[in-house]
Protein backbone atom coordinates (compact mmCIF):
# COMPACT_ATOMS: atom_id res chain seq x y z
CA UNK A 1 0.00 0.00 0.00
CA UNK A 2 1.22 3.64 -0.52
CA UNK A 3 1.54 6.50 2.02
CA UNK A 4 -0.31 9.51 1.76
CA UNK A 5 0.04 11.34 5.06
CA UNK A 6 1.83 13.71 6.73
CA UNK A 7 5.43 14.34 5.25
CA UNK A 8 7.67 12.05 7.75
CA UNK A 9 11.23 13.66 8.78
CA UNK A 10 13.83 13.33 10.90
CA UNK A 11 12.45 15.38 13.91
CA UNK A 12 9.20 14.01 14.04
CA UNK A 13 10.87 10.25 14.14
CA UNK A 14 12.64 11.37 17.12
CA UNK A 15 9.78 12.81 19.17
CA UNK A 16 8.35 9.58 18.38
CA UNK A 17 11.14 7.85 19.72
CA UNK A 18 11.14 9.89 22.92
CA UNK A 19 7.49 9.91 23.51
CA UNK A 20 6.47 13.08 22.69
CA UNK A 21 4.95 12.50 19.10
CA UNK A 22 1.22 13.53 19.67
CA UNK A 23 -1.64 10.88 18.72
CA UNK A 24 -2.02 11.69 15.08
CA UNK A 25 1.67 11.58 14.76
CA UNK A 26 2.14 8.16 16.34
CA UNK A 27 -0.69 6.89 13.78
CA UNK A 28 1.14 8.48 11.32
CA UNK A 29 4.70 7.14 11.53
CA UNK A 30 2.85 3.49 12.03
CA UNK A 31 1.08 4.03 8.91
CA UNK A 32 4.06 5.11 7.23
CA UNK A 33 6.73 2.48 8.81
CA UNK A 34 3.94 -0.37 7.41
CA UNK A 35 3.37 1.40 4.34
CA UNK A 36 6.65 -0.10 2.63
CA UNK A 37 9.71 -2.52 3.61
CA UNK A 38 11.91 0.44 2.40
CA UNK A 39 9.94 2.46 5.12
CA UNK A 40 10.13 0.06 8.03
CA UNK A 41 14.21 -0.10 7.05
CA UNK A 42 14.93 3.74 7.02
CA UNK A 43 13.41 3.76 10.34
CA UNK A 44 14.94 0.55 11.95
CA UNK A 45 18.09 2.62 10.56
CA UNK A 46 17.04 5.60 12.28
CA UNK A 47 16.41 4.17 15.62
CA UNK A 48 19.59 2.05 14.87
CA UNK A 49 21.75 5.20 15.46
CA UNK A 50 19.40 6.76 17.73
CA UNK A 51 19.48 4.42 20.25
CA UNK A 52 23.24 4.39 19.92
CA UNK A 53 23.56 7.98 20.44
CA UNK A 54 21.38 7.46 23.83
CA UNK A 55 23.90 5.40 24.70
CA UNK A 56 26.65 6.84 24.26
CA UNK A 57 25.11 10.10 25.90
CA UNK A 58 24.47 8.37 29.33
CA UNK A 59 28.41 7.74 29.71
CA UNK A 60 29.89 10.82 31.08
CA UNK A 61 33.39 9.39 30.83
CA UNK A 62 32.80 7.70 27.11
CA UNK A 63 35.61 5.92 25.67
CA UNK A 64 34.78 7.95 22.07
CA UNK A 65 37.00 5.16 19.94
CA UNK A 66 35.21 2.34 21.65
CA UNK A 67 31.82 3.58 21.12
CA UNK A 68 32.94 4.34 17.66
CA UNK A 69 34.33 0.15 17.52
CA UNK A 70 31.27 -0.71 18.86
CA UNK A 71 28.41 0.76 16.42
CA UNK A 72 31.17 -0.56 13.63
CA UNK A 73 29.84 -4.02 15.27
CA UNK A 74 26.47 -3.47 15.16
CA UNK A 75 26.57 -2.23 11.61
CA UNK A 76 28.27 -5.27 10.23
CA UNK A 77 25.13 -7.38 10.92
CA UNK A 78 23.43 -6.06 7.34
CA UNK A 79 26.88 -4.11 6.09
CA UNK A 80 31.05 -4.54 5.42
CA UNK A 81 32.93 -3.59 7.69
CA UNK A 82 34.91 0.22 7.62
CA UNK A 83 38.08 -0.20 8.55
CA UNK A 84 40.15 3.04 10.50
CA UNK A 85 43.50 2.62 9.90
CA UNK A 86 46.29 4.03 12.10
CA UNK A 87 47.50 6.56 9.80
CA UNK A 88 43.84 8.50 9.10
CA UNK A 89 43.18 10.69 12.40
CA UNK A 90 40.90 9.17 14.49
CA UNK A 91 37.13 10.18 14.68
CA UNK A 92 36.84 11.60 17.89
CA UNK A 93 33.68 13.98 18.12
CA UNK A 94 31.41 15.59 20.90
CA UNK A 95 28.62 13.34 20.85
CA UNK A 96 25.91 14.93 22.87
CA UNK A 97 26.58 19.01 21.66
CA UNK A 98 23.07 18.67 19.90
CA UNK A 99 21.59 16.24 18.27
CA UNK A 100 22.79 16.80 14.47
CA UNK A 101 26.33 17.17 15.87
CA UNK A 102 26.13 14.21 17.73
CA UNK A 103 24.73 11.94 15.10
CA UNK A 104 26.50 13.41 11.90
CA UNK A 105 29.44 10.93 11.74
CA UNK A 106 26.97 8.22 12.33
CA UNK A 107 24.80 8.91 9.89
CA UNK A 108 27.22 8.75 7.63
CA UNK A 109 28.76 5.55 8.70
CA UNK A 110 25.43 4.20 8.36
CA UNK A 111 24.80 5.82 4.80
CA UNK A 112 28.10 4.21 3.35
CA UNK A 113 27.69 0.99 4.88
CA UNK A 114 24.05 0.29 4.48
CA UNK A 115 23.99 1.59 0.99
CA UNK A 116 26.97 -0.79 0.03
CA UNK A 117 28.61 1.90 -2.01
CA UNK A 118 32.12 0.63 -0.36
CA UNK A 119 31.16 -3.50 -0.69
CA UNK A 120 34.11 -5.61 0.41
CA UNK A 121 36.27 -2.44 1.19
CA UNK A 122 38.35 -1.09 3.86
CA UNK A 123 37.90 2.69 3.90
CA UNK A 124 38.77 5.27 6.87
CA UNK A 125 36.78 8.66 7.44
CA UNK A 126 38.32 11.88 7.99
CA UNK A 127 36.67 14.91 9.48
CA UNK A 128 36.89 18.25 9.23
CA UNK A 129 36.04 20.97 11.60
CA UNK A 130 36.27 24.69 10.26
CA UNK A 131 35.80 25.64 13.96
CA UNK A 132 35.55 29.64 14.09
CA UNK A 133 37.63 29.92 11.13
CA UNK A 134 37.37 29.49 7.19
CA UNK A 135 39.51 26.34 6.15
CA UNK A 136 39.92 24.90 2.82
CA UNK A 137 40.35 20.71 2.27
CA UNK A 138 41.15 19.06 -0.85
CA UNK A 139 39.50 15.87 -1.72
CA UNK A 140 40.90 12.33 -2.60
CA UNK A 141 39.63 13.17 -6.04
CA UNK A 142 41.37 17.04 -6.04
CA UNK A 143 37.83 18.45 -5.47
CA UNK A 144 38.42 21.77 -3.32
CA UNK A 145 35.93 23.14 -0.26
CA UNK A 146 35.93 25.90 1.02
CA UNK A 147 33.75 25.79 4.91
CA UNK A 148 32.99 28.76 6.00
CA UNK A 149 33.26 29.10 9.96
CA UNK A 150 31.49 26.34 12.26
CA UNK A 151 31.15 23.99 9.75
CA UNK A 152 31.98 19.95 9.54
CA UNK A 153 33.15 17.91 6.51
CA UNK A 154 33.10 14.08 6.40
CA UNK A 155 34.26 12.18 3.66
CA UNK A 156 36.15 8.57 2.93
CA UNK A 157 40.15 8.54 2.68
CA UNK A 158 39.68 7.16 -0.88
CA UNK A 159 36.86 7.11 -2.85
CA UNK A 160 37.20 3.77 -4.11
CA UNK A 161 33.01 2.88 -5.08
CA UNK A 162 30.34 3.77 -7.58
CA UNK A 163 30.34 7.31 -6.32
CA UNK A 164 32.43 10.00 -4.21
CA UNK A 165 29.88 10.98 -0.88
CA UNK A 166 30.46 13.43 1.67
CA UNK A 167 28.05 14.56 4.25
CA UNK A 168 28.20 18.52 5.47
CA UNK A 169 26.82 20.71 7.98
CA UNK A 170 27.31 23.96 7.94
CA UNK A 171 27.98 26.02 5.05
CA UNK A 172 30.93 24.78 2.17
CA UNK A 173 31.72 26.01 -1.29
CA UNK A 174 33.08 23.15 -4.03
CA UNK A 175 34.40 22.67 -6.83
CA UNK A 176 34.12 19.45 -7.62
CA UNK A 177 36.99 17.35 -10.10
CA UNK A 178 35.06 16.46 -13.29
CA UNK A 179 34.03 12.70 -13.36
CA UNK A 180 30.99 11.16 -15.34
CA UNK A 181 31.84 7.66 -14.15
CA UNK A 182 31.82 8.40 -10.32
CA UNK A 183 29.26 11.20 -9.63
CA UNK A 184 29.99 13.31 -6.27
CA UNK A 185 26.95 13.31 -3.70
CA UNK A 186 26.68 15.74 -0.50
CA UNK A 187 24.22 14.60 1.82
CA UNK A 188 23.36 17.48 4.52
CA UNK A 189 20.20 17.97 6.21
CA UNK A 190 18.01 15.56 4.17
CA UNK A 191 18.71 16.99 1.36
CA UNK A 192 21.02 15.09 -1.43
CA UNK A 193 23.12 17.45 -3.61
CA UNK A 194 24.37 15.46 -7.11
CA UNK A 195 26.91 16.65 -9.31
CA UNK A 196 29.86 15.27 -12.00
CA UNK A 197 32.08 18.58 -12.19
CA UNK A 198 30.96 22.25 -11.12
CA UNK A 199 31.16 24.69 -8.20
CA UNK A 200 28.57 25.82 -5.99
CA UNK A 201 27.58 26.81 -2.42
CA UNK A 202 26.09 24.65 0.26
CA UNK A 203 24.34 26.99 2.85
CA UNK A 204 22.48 24.17 5.94
CA UNK A 205 21.30 26.23 8.83
CA UNK A 206 18.37 27.01 11.50
CA UNK A 207 16.43 24.07 9.33
CA UNK A 208 16.82 25.83 5.83
CA UNK A 209 19.59 24.97 3.13
CA UNK A 210 20.35 27.16 0.08
CA UNK A 211 21.98 25.87 -2.62
CA UNK A 212 23.53 28.07 -5.61
CA UNK A 213 25.39 27.12 -8.49
CA UNK A 214 28.13 29.01 -10.13
CA UNK A 215 29.42 26.66 -12.89
CA UNK A 216 27.66 23.59 -14.25
CA UNK A 217 24.73 21.88 -13.62
CA UNK A 218 23.74 20.60 -10.12
CA UNK A 219 20.66 18.39 -9.10
CA UNK A 220 18.96 18.74 -6.26
CA UNK A 221 16.62 16.46 -4.32
CA UNK A 222 14.30 16.10 -1.10
CA UNK A 223 12.00 13.09 -0.58
CA UNK A 224 10.41 12.35 -3.94
CA UNK A 225 10.84 15.96 -5.51
CA UNK A 226 14.09 17.21 -7.29
CA UNK A 227 15.44 19.82 -9.86
CA UNK A 228 18.39 20.97 -11.56
CA UNK A 229 20.24 23.84 -11.15
CA UNK A 230 21.94 25.53 -13.86
CA UNK A 231 24.69 28.71 -13.66
CA UNK A 232 23.21 31.65 -11.78
CA UNK A 233 20.37 29.26 -10.57
CA UNK A 234 19.46 28.69 -6.47
CA UNK A 235 17.11 26.26 -4.63
CA UNK A 236 15.82 26.75 -1.01
CA UNK A 237 15.03 23.37 1.02
CA UNK A 238 13.15 24.26 4.00
CA UNK A 239 12.01 22.30 7.20
CA UNK A 240 8.03 22.97 6.61
CA UNK A 241 7.77 23.55 2.73
CA UNK A 242 10.09 20.86 1.75
CA UNK A 243 12.15 21.78 -1.97
CA UNK A 244 11.18 24.93 -3.50
CA UNK A 245 10.76 26.50 -6.74
CA UNK A 246 14.11 27.36 -8.24
CA UNK A 247 14.96 31.12 -8.61
CA UNK A 248 17.55 33.36 -10.44
CA UNK A 249 20.53 34.50 -7.71
CA UNK A 250 21.23 37.83 -8.40
CA UNK A 251 24.69 38.71 -8.07
CA UNK A 252 27.21 36.76 -6.17
CA UNK A 253 26.90 37.33 -2.06
CA UNK A 254 26.99 33.75 -1.17
CA UNK A 255 30.70 33.05 -1.46
CA UNK A 256 32.25 36.21 0.61
CA UNK A 257 33.83 34.57 2.81
CA UNK A 258 35.74 32.77 -0.05
CA UNK A 259 36.44 35.67 -2.46
CA UNK A 260 35.92 39.03 0.44
CA UNK A 261 34.03 40.34 -2.14
CA UNK A 262 30.21 40.99 -2.72
CA UNK A 263 29.60 41.27 -5.97
CA UNK A 264 25.76 43.25 -6.35
CA UNK A 265 24.08 42.38 -9.82
CA UNK A 266 20.77 44.26 -9.73
CA UNK A 267 20.49 42.19 -6.34
CA UNK A 268 17.91 43.51 -4.38
CA UNK A 269 18.75 45.28 -1.17
CA UNK A 270 17.23 43.36 1.42
CA UNK A 271 19.44 40.18 -0.06
CA UNK A 272 22.32 42.81 0.39
CA UNK A 273 21.26 43.93 3.89
CA UNK A 274 20.82 40.15 5.05
CA UNK A 275 24.30 39.17 3.79
CA UNK A 276 25.70 42.41 5.51
CA UNK A 277 23.98 41.23 8.65
CA UNK A 278 25.97 37.96 8.76
CA UNK A 279 28.94 38.88 7.43
CA UNK A 280 29.70 41.74 10.19
CA UNK A 281 27.69 40.96 13.02
CA UNK A 282 25.31 44.01 12.58
CA UNK A 283 20.98 44.09 12.93
CA UNK A 284 20.40 46.26 9.76
CA UNK A 285 16.66 46.50 9.09
CA UNK A 286 15.12 47.86 6.26
CA UNK A 287 12.84 50.49 7.57
CA UNK A 288 10.71 51.32 4.34
CA UNK A 289 9.01 48.15 2.59
CA UNK A 290 9.01 50.39 -0.78
CA UNK A 291 12.99 50.40 -0.71
CA UNK A 292 13.93 46.85 0.40
CA UNK A 293 13.65 45.44 -3.57
CA UNK A 294 15.58 48.34 -4.96
CA UNK A 295 18.30 46.66 -7.25
CA UNK A 296 22.13 47.12 -6.84
CA UNK A 297 24.69 46.78 -8.81
CA UNK A 298 28.34 47.14 -7.78
CA UNK A 299 31.46 45.27 -5.86
CA UNK A 300 32.27 45.95 -2.34
CA UNK A 301 35.65 44.05 -1.41
CA UNK A 302 37.37 44.18 1.91
CA UNK A 303 35.19 47.42 2.95
CA UNK A 304 34.14 47.98 6.33
CA UNK A 305 30.29 48.34 7.32
CA UNK A 306 30.47 52.05 7.14
CA UNK A 307 31.58 52.19 3.92
CA UNK A 308 29.18 49.67 2.32
CA UNK A 309 26.48 51.84 3.95
CA UNK A 310 27.31 55.24 3.12
CA UNK A 311 27.65 53.67 -0.96
CA UNK A 312 23.80 52.54 -0.13
CA UNK A 313 22.89 55.90 1.07
CA UNK A 314 24.43 57.58 -1.75
CA UNK A 315 23.46 54.94 -4.51
CA UNK A 316 19.34 55.17 -3.07
CA UNK A 317 18.90 58.68 -1.51
CA UNK A 318 18.52 57.41 1.93
CA UNK A 319 18.57 57.52 5.40
CA UNK A 320 21.19 55.46 7.48
CA UNK A 321 19.86 55.66 11.30
CA UNK A 322 21.95 54.39 13.70
CA UNK A 323 20.22 53.64 17.07
CA UNK A 324 21.04 51.42 20.65
CA UNK A 325 19.20 48.50 18.92
CA UNK A 326 20.79 48.89 15.05
CA UNK A 327 21.14 50.52 11.97
CA UNK A 328 17.45 51.41 9.87
CA UNK A 329 17.45 51.85 6.81
CA UNK A 330 14.65 54.13 4.83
Amino acid sequence: MSYTGMPIDDDLLVKYLVGEATPAEVEAIQNWIAATPANRQEYDNFKLIWDESQHIASTKNVDEDAAYLRLQKRLNNTAPTIAQPAQVRKMKTSWWVGIAASLLLICTVAWLTVSHYYDNQNIAFVKVDSKGKTRAQTLPDGSVVTMNSHSTLIYPEKFTGTIRPVTMLGEAFFKVTPDKTKPFIIKVNGVTVRVVGTSFNIKSRDGKTLVIVETGIVNVSEKSKNVNLNPGEKVLITKKDGLLAKENNKGRLYNYYVTHELVCDETPLHELVGSLNEIYGANIVVGNKAIANLPITTVFKDQSLDQVLLVISETFKIKVERGKKGIVLK
